[in-house]
């Protein structure tokens, strides 16, 4: 063997041990932990196809709970006055981020930082409620998906208009506390307006009030329901599914969910995949992205749930044109 030969043996033999020695050293180091916080003015239950949902989204993009990634949940459990604790609680644990849903949710979390990076969802209108400075350009430390909940509110008032056609009388039930339902509040007004339906208001703003509201919709005669997709009024959707049943109401939700339950209409926004949309925002922001330059994201598909059921229960036909646009349907 030649000296030239044995040299370049030596020197491939030497490359072999420094790329080991590097991999090595690699695969030793550890998988940086990222942490971020979830808070929710509603409860576990109430969201857990959401979670679920929000969850695939991280595991997709390689965050795995407890190996990668830890999420400090905390929920309000319907409770708005819980909300400022809940968010501070989370600002002080040093976390890289928090996701936030629900106004009043994103609201306390905002009051309580304006340092760490919110990525909101559930929200109707991030501009009107002061959250961002626009949809394109949102500024400061948050970011989001939006749900235009004030104009889907509109659009519910017609579609239960198109289902029961003779209904003049439409009770709204909505939380006056929550400022994305005062926007809903008067955007029905306006679509009620222009279809020449008398609104009736059913207002709440906690749990004690939905007596008196359920019994101002007998007492005004209301001939047909709207509940508003809320904290508060989904954690009595079973209730207000069970009123509208035993009085024959026609009612609309914007809660996917109750229609398993017995809700005879939802118009909603996809929540599930706004849920797991909301992960690649989480992981831009974990890579460095800056909220204020994320655009706000609208949703990607809306879905019309119809309970034919319901509908027999109470003595509804569901008419052709709607029945047609259906995304889902339980008979």
């Amino acid at each position: 063997m030649t000296r030239e030969t044995r040299t370049k043996i030596f020197c491939f033999a030497l490359c072999v041990l420094t790329l080991a020695h590097g991999l090595s050293a690699q695969a030793q180091q550890p998988t940086k932990l990222s942490r971020i916080g979830f808070l929710n003015a509603a409860s576990t239950s109430a969201l857990a196809g959401r979670l679920d949902a929000f969850r695939q989204g991280l595991t997709e993009l390689g965050y795995i709970e407890g190996k990668n990634i830890v999420v400090e949940y905390r929920y309000a459990d319907a409770k708005a006055d819980r909300l400022p604790a809940l968010a501070a609680e989370l600002v002080g644990a040093k976390l890289d981020l928090i996701v936030a849903a629900t106004t009043p949710g994103v609201l306390a979390v905002k009051k309580a930082s304006a340092t760490v990076p919110i990525v909101f969802v559930d929200i109707s209108d991030p501009v009107a409620n002061g959250l961002v400075a626009s949809l394109a350009r949102p500024g400061g430390n948050i970011t989001g998906l939006t749900i235009f909940g004030a104009e889907l509110s509109g659009k519910r008032l017609e579609l239960l208009k198109e289902t029961a056609p003779n209904v003049a009388r439409v009770a709204l039930l909505w939380n006056s506390a929550n400022p994305s339902n005062e926007l809903m509040w008067k955007e029905t007004q306006a679509v009620a307006h222009e279809l020449r339906v008398q609104l009736i208001s059913l207002e709440v703003r906690s749990s004690t009030d939905f007596d008196s509201a359920l019994e101002t919709a007998l007492r005004e005669h209301a001939q047909a329901l709207i509940a508003a997709p809320e904290p508060l009024i989904n954690t009595h959707l079973k209730r207000i599914v069970e009123f509208a049943a035993k009085n024959r109401l026609p009612a609309m939700y914007g809660a996917p969910e109750v229609v398993n339950a017995g809700g005879l209409l939802v118009y909603a926004p996809s929540y599930t995949d706004e849920y797991r949309r909301a992960a690649i925002y989480v992981e831009k922001i974990l890579k460095g992205a800056k909220p204020g330059d994320l655009p706000v994201q609208q949703p990607g598909k809306f879905e019309l749930l119809i309970n034919l059921k319901t509908a027999k229960q109470i003595g509804l036909t569901i008419p052709p044109n709607v029945l047609a646009r259906a995304d889902k349907v339980i008979k």
